[in-house]
């Protein structure tokens, strides 16, 4: 344990020991000077702290702090009845502070302790209740709050990491206060009591153990409780004053004492104010002038100084602002930042400013943390923020999407219609303006609202514009997560397979594989739309696999049989019998003999006519299925799985290629059509 731990621990065993152990008289004198020193502390870092969380300890604090004043209170008791005597501060405090009158000192502790007990303990506990209270209210309200400010791109994960746990401690930090405040009500009453013991048992003790006149025994006695209670509820009333500010800080940039002097003084005029009427005060009344004349012309002076005063940091500020942007032009970071790409952007036109602005009732920011979400679940992706931003460059229904500073989407919206697509055979009693859905590209209409409970009854599907965006944003991300996958997002992917399979990730990287092999993997499968949040999975596979060959492209064609299950289950949930498009064996075997080897990996060299003819025999049978309404999947071997898609996915990269070996025994598959050549 360090010192500090030491220290700690010791003051805990002295708190005990004062409770069973007789002090002597001058150890009680240092303690209590002790004590009345740490309560002064107490409050002069309340008042120069800028916000509660900057004293997070302060709740186990005040609890110390009331065990040892009343330790110190049992102490000095067992003192004052056992021997009359309970120190020279306590001693003080009875007769020179209170001059030694027992009525005075009656009513300097009755003052004290009806500050303390009444007013600020009284007013403490009512705050840190409706504190406590009101910061547990306020809780999703910020969580939602930081969340848009990160989806917005305003602050970074950290930052928003930073910023959910500061929230938390401020909750449990108010909580613990609304508990700790009862500490200083009880503290106050406790204080009373003991008094009182001291008071009443003290004569009975000096009259009869001691042999004292009753005169004297009250005399002495009264004046020891009353010095003893003045010098504990000096302390606590500091403590409780701490208290009291503690609850009542609300957040700000400077200390109590810059607050304090920049609020009260920030309008300058009110002194002239009050100086002109504590000047007319001694003009009316009697009171003499000599006191109110220099009172109001001090008033008046502060007044006259502050208002020449914000002229002069006015024009302070400016310079200084001036300079900085200058400054901030010469240096090279100036331009260093503009080299930054966001991942993922989305901009739009002024018209659409309602679709993000909460206060009109928009909700795309509620909707994108939703989208990050989804794909989260569905690919095991964490998508990076979508930073979202006007731009005035655009029309203003128009909005665009970026990845890594290209566009990869663009589209428009009426936020006073709703986007009505077809069922398949247009109505001519629907008016709307024709348009095209972007997602799918499904024609569809953009209606008003008093079209479009019709629609609905004919068979068109409604959707607002919101509904739009949205699913445009997250159908584009899908197809291009491959591009959002860097060696740092593999990076923090591995790790977090390492916390649970810390073995598994050894075997696998760095050796025999590296993070950016890995990286290679994941995003074919990402390409292929195949999940890869069965990362377990993944990983055994290429711990197997890994030593075998390092060609990533015949390792993701290993995960993507050892992902069968998955596989399946994607493409087969919903139907009874999977239907496909198989190859002939003359198209297999084309493909198969003309396979290149190289130092580099494999790939297909085919006649460019063959290959036309091949693809002219897909783009057939695609067509087939898509007039059949049915999502058309080529079903090839394994050995020339990768080499089709290498072939197809220029020309049809939504057609996914599966293979046998990638498909369950217990799945019943239908060929409607083969893909053959002359």
């Amino acid at each position: 344990m360090s010192g500090r731990d030491l220290t700690v621990v010791f003051s805990v065993i002295l708190i005990i020991a004062m409770l069973i152990i007789p002090f002597p008289t001058w150890l009680l004198s240092i303690l209590i000077l002790l004590n009345i020193s740490l309560a002064l502390l107490i409050l002069l870092l309340t008042m120069n702290m800028n916000e509660a969380l900057e004293f997070s300890i302060f709740p186990s604090l005040l609890l110390l702090m009331t065990l040892f004043r009343l330790g110190l209170n049992v102490s000095t008791t067992r003192s004052i009845l056992s021997t009359g005597e309970a120190g020279g501060v306590v001693h003080t405090f009875g007769t020179f502070v209170v001059g030694g009158n027992l009525v005075v000192g009656l009513v300097v502790f009755a003052i004290l302790v009806i500050i303390q007990f009444i007013v600020i303990t009284k007013g403490s506990e009512r705050v840190s209740e409706v504190a406590a209270r009101f910061t547990l209210d306020a809780m999703p309200g910020k969580q939602m709050a930081i969340d848009a400010d990160l989806n917005a791109g305003l602050i970074s994960e950290t930052e928003a990491r930073t910023r959910r746990e500061k929230v938390s401690r401020e909750a449990d930090f108010y909580g613990s206060m609304d508990g700790a405040s009862k500490f200083v009500k009880g503290d106050a009453i406790a204080g009373i009591i003991i008094v009182f013991i001291n008071l009443i048992f003290g004569i009975v003790i000096g009259m009869t153990q001691l042999d004292m006149p009753i005169a004297d025994a009250a005399q002495n006695f009264s004046l020891m409780s009353i010095g003893d209670g003045i010098v504990s509820q000096i302390p606590a009333l500091l403590i409780s004053t701490a208290t009291g500010i503690v609850v009542t800080r609300a957040a700000s940039d400077g200390n109590l004492g810059s607050d304090l002097t920049k609020q009260l003084l920030s309008y300058p005029k009110m002194l002239y104010v009050a100086g002109g009427t504590i000047f007319v005060l001694g003009l009316i009344t009697p009171i003499n002038d000599l006191l109110t004349i220099p009172i109001a012309g001090l008033l008046a002076f502060g007044g006259y100084v502050l208002s020449k005063a914000p002229k002069q940091d006015l024009e302070e500020m400016l310079e200084i602002e001036e300079e900085v942007q200058t400054n901030e032009l010469k240096s090279p970071e100036s331009v260093v930042s503009l080299l930054n790409v966001d991942p993922i952007e989305f901009e739009f036109g002024y018209g659409l400013i309602p679709l993000a602005d909460a206060n009109q009732g928009g909700d795309l920011l509620d909707r994108v943390v939703m989208i990050r979400r989804q794909l989260a679940i569905e690919l095991g992706l964490v998508i990076p923020v979508v930073r979202i931003r006007d731009n005035i460059q655009l029309q203003p229904n128009e909005y665009r999407l970026k990845i890594k500073g290209n566009e990869m989407a663009r589209g428009e919206l009426l936020l006073d219609h709703y986007l009505a697509m077809s069922p398949g055979m247009d109505d001519d009693s629907i008016d709307g303006i024709d348009t095209v859905e972007p997602s799918f590209g499904l024609p569809a209409k953009w209606i008003t609202e008093t079209v479009k409970e019709q629609a609905e009854i004919f068979g068109y599907t409604v959707v607002d514009p919101p509904s739009v965006v949205s699913t445009h944003i997250t159908e584009v991300i899908k197809a291009n997560a491959h591009e959002l996958l860097g060696r740092q997002e593999t990076k923090q992917l591995v790790d977090h397979v390492k916390e649970s399979y810390p073995i598994l990730v050894e075997e696998v990287t760095p050796n025999p594989l590296s993070i950016g092999d890995i990286q290679k993997v994941l995003a074919k499968l990402l390409k292929e739309n195949v999940s890869i949040r069965n990362l377990p999975v993944i990983f055994e596979t290429l711990a197997d696999y890994g030593k075998i060959s390092s060609d990533t492209e015949l390792l993701a064609e290993y995960v993507r049989q050892a992902l069968a299950r998955q596989i399946t289950n994607q493409y087969s949930s919903n139907v009874d019998t999977l239907k496909v498009i198989t190859l002939s064996g003359k198209v297999e075997k084309l493909i198969a003999d003309n396979i290149q080897q190289t130092e580099h990996g494999n790939y297909l060299a085919l006649d460019p006519s063959i290959s036309q003819a091949i693809l002219e025999a897909v783009a057939s049978q695609v067509e087939q299925q898509s007039i059949m309404e049915q999502v058309p999947i080529i079903l090839c071997s394994p050995a020339v799985r990768m080499y089709v898609r290498q072939l197809t996915e220029r020309y049809f990269p939504q057609v996914p290629i599966l293979s046998y070996n990638e498909l369950e025994a217990n799945v019943e598959v239908q060929s409607v059509g083969v893909v053959t050549v002359e």
